[in-house]
């Protein structure tokens, strides 16, 4: 019984000879987190440096340029008004198409009084304006002289036709670009009051007022008879 009685003692006491290597550590730790605790009080100064030097009040000029855009011109007559009206500052409220339609039928009424009122007024200023201009002084007729009659030189082509021959003129010229001759011929109906001419014959026509739907000319003499 002794024996075991010094047994639980030396048991017991084991724990109490560990105790200071447990405690030993629990020394240790404090003093290592000390330095810790040190370091971060002398990293702040510089950490809070930078938002003082950040030019913060110099960036809005930049933004300046991205300002509003214009409003592009308006080419309806519809938008103009709107814009026009916009300006002016007048709003106008809502309405349906009835009354549109009645205030445009009264504002189409208004103009077309006042159009006719106004041409009344100078109807009436250009009557008095006559009355009170006198009249211009009668100019007695002149006698203009005639132009000249032209003058034609060609061949009797037929002289079947009674008082009337049909005569060829034959024209001859040099192209103004080519510098080609260039010959054409047309038909004169000409009348012959005493049936002189006859096919074959070279004829002098001159120009006369109408006689009939295609002559126009007349005979004057004849210059070559026919062979």
């Amino acid at each position: 019984m002794a024996d075991e009685e010094k047994n639980e003692t030396t048991e017991g006491e084991e724990p109490q000879a560990e105790e200071p290597q447990a405690d030993e550590p629990q020394a240790e730790a404090p003093a290592a987190e000390e330095p810790p605790a040190e370091e971060p009080v002398a990293e702040e100064p510089p950490a809070e440096e930078p938002p003082a030097e950040e030019p913060v009040a110099e960036e809005p000029p930049a933004e300046e340029p991205a300002a509003e855009e214009p409003e592009p011109e308006p080419t309806h007559p519809r938008e103009i008004r709107k814009r026009a009206r916009r300006q002016h500052g007048e709003a106008r409220p809502q309405r349906s198409a009835e009354e549109r339609a009645a205030e445009r039928a009264q504002a189409r009424g208004t103009k077309s009084a006042r159009r006719s009122a106004w041409r009344t007024k100078a109807r009436e200023k250009a009557r008095q304006r006559r009355a009170e201009t006198p009249p211009p002084p009668a100019t007695e007729p002149v006698d203009r002289p005639h132009g000249r009659q032209k003058v034609r030189q060609g061949v009797v082509v037929s002289d079947k036709p009674d008082k009337t021959i049909i005569v060829r003129i034959d024209v001859t010229r040099r192209h103004p670009r080519y510098e080609k001759i260039v010959r054409s011929s047309t038909t004169l109906h000409a009348h012959d009051e005493r049936n002189e001419a006859n096919a074959g014959d070279t004829v002098r026509l001159v120009e006369s007022r109408p006689l009939s739907r295609t002559k126009r000319w007349r005979l004057v003499e004849v210059l070559e008879r026919a062979r």
